[in-house]
């Protein structure tokens, strides 16, 4: 059997992916990146936003026009998980739905899926509180990798279905995490990002406290690993103790990803966040006292039922005064079976996406500042790709993949993808850098 699979969403999602293949290609299952090579093809969808689930969706489609009698479509993820039913009756060219708690079932699932020609939905909400190690399946060349080391959440934000859709709270057992992140290293992985929908509540559930600093200390003694990156990390549990340990430890990058979701108290407390504007205001100040050429990394919600111009406004005048150094805004998206989505005094969309236009374009300010700050520095830099033009491309220990800044520059060598090489700041742009080797 060759299977092809694709992946929209976000890193948590592209882990998943690679776990998915793993498994199967344990169990003799051939993957192929030729979907009409295919005798089944599988999306992994996003089900979190509004933009995501018509992203999603308008992908089933195109992958359906190019089944056969012979081609199955299967569609997993979170898009499954959350609306399995409703998909079944309306997606007759689905032959099959599997949640994000069945991919160690897959092999099996696919197996019956092409011997018969019933059509599958296969979700669970029931969780393996284990988390063992499960196999994966690597980009060639993975000189950087996500670690997933819990999966699920507790925090039940008002506007968010993740705990309907993950499950609870589960850490990783250490002793997994690090046998997983030596394996990577073992594989040529310089760079290991660490995921989880709540990062820094790890361990609580299995050892009773957070052990996220202890954690930190034994993944930077494996040799090979280059850099450590912190994602998803909620603001109320940054502690004194984990700001010390991402000091005091080389291989840590000086970033981390801290989605606020918003300043005003008013609005924090409606969306059932335990922050508040001045536990945030002194968490930033902590980091940055400690670590002075720290990147934050922030997201932000605007238009969240009942925010008023004053809190939008405090928004903004607290997004300038903290000079995030990346930052990402979402119009708040109504999601049904949540408390925010029952709420009274929804914002209109056009206000929504307008509050978030006007973020972005205080940001843009704060971001080229930032950038121009690092003119004539000698920075170290992952090289990701060569360009057509001969120069290349990558990033410093302050931008994540995918989401955040680029670095192009020349060199005189010839340079692969995963290489670290000094490289000499020389024009900065809103969200790129320029330069070249020295």
């Amino acid at each position: 059997m060759k299977v092809y699979m694709e992946t929209l969403g976000c890193p948590k999602n592209f882990n998943d992916t690679q776990t998915a293949k793993g498994i199967m290609t344990a169990e003799g299952i051939t993957i192929t990146d030729d979907a009409e090579n295919s005798d089944v093809m599988i999306l992994n969808t996003c089900g979190f936003i509004n933009d995501a689930k018509r992203e999603s969706i308008q992908r089933i489609f195109e992958l359906a026009e190019l089944k056969d009698e012979n081609r199955k479509l299967v569609v997993s993820g979170c898009l499954a998980q959350r609306y399995a039913d409703e998909l079944f009756e309306e997606m007759p060219e689905v032959d099959c739905f599997v949640g994000v708690n069945q991919y160690p079932e897959l092999p099996k699932i696919l197996r019956e899926l092409c011997c018969d020609e019933k059509r599958i939905k296969s979700i669970s909400l029931c969780c393996d509180t284990s988390l063992g190690i499960l196999p994966r399946v690597l980009e060639e060349n993975p000189y950087t990798a996500t670690l997933k080391i819990a999966e699920g959440c507790n925090n039940r934000c008002a506007y968010c279905v993740i705990p309907d859709i993950r499950g609870p709270y589960r850490s990783k057992k250490k002793e997994d995490i690090l046998k997983e992140a030596q394996w990577l290293a073992d594989k040529g992985c310089k760079e290991l990002i660490l995921i989880a929908q709540d990062v820094t509540l790890y361990g609580t559930d299995i050892y009773g406290r957070q052990v996220l600093p202890e954690l930190l200390k034994e993944l930077c003694g494996i040799e090979g690993i280059e850099w450590i990156r912190l994602m998803y990390c909620y603001e109320d549990k940054i502690t004194d103790e984990l700001i010390e340990v991402m000091k005091n430890e080389e291989k840590i990058c000086h970033y981390i990803d801290i989605p606020i979701q918003h300043s005003s108290n008013n609005i924090l407390k409606a969306m059932n966040r335990r922050s508040t504007e001045n536990s945030i205001r002194e968490t930033v100040k902590k980091l940055k006292e400690a670590i002075p050429d720290i990147h934050i990394r922030t997201t932000i919600i605007t238009g969240f039922p009942g925010e008023t111009e004053e809190d939008f406004e405090n928004l903004l005048s607290f997004v300038e005064e903290m000079r995030f150094a990346r930052l990402g805004v979402f119009a708040y998206s109504q999601e049904e079976n949540t408390t925010a989505g029952e709420m009274e005094n929804q914002v209109p969309e056009e206000i929504r996406e307008h509050r978030k236009d006007a973020v972005m374009r205080r940001q843009l300010d704060i971001s080229l500042e930032s950038n121009r700050e690092k003119i004539g520095q000698i920075m170290k830099v992952l090289v990701e790709e060569k360009d057509e033009d001969g120069s290349y491309i990558g990033r410093t220990q302050y931008d994540a993949p995918e989401i955040d800044d680029s670095v192009l520059f020349t060199s005189e060598r010839e340079l692969k993808p995963g290489d670290l090489v000094n490289v000499i700041i020389q024009d900065a742009f809103d969200y790129d850098l320029t330069g070249m080797e020295v």
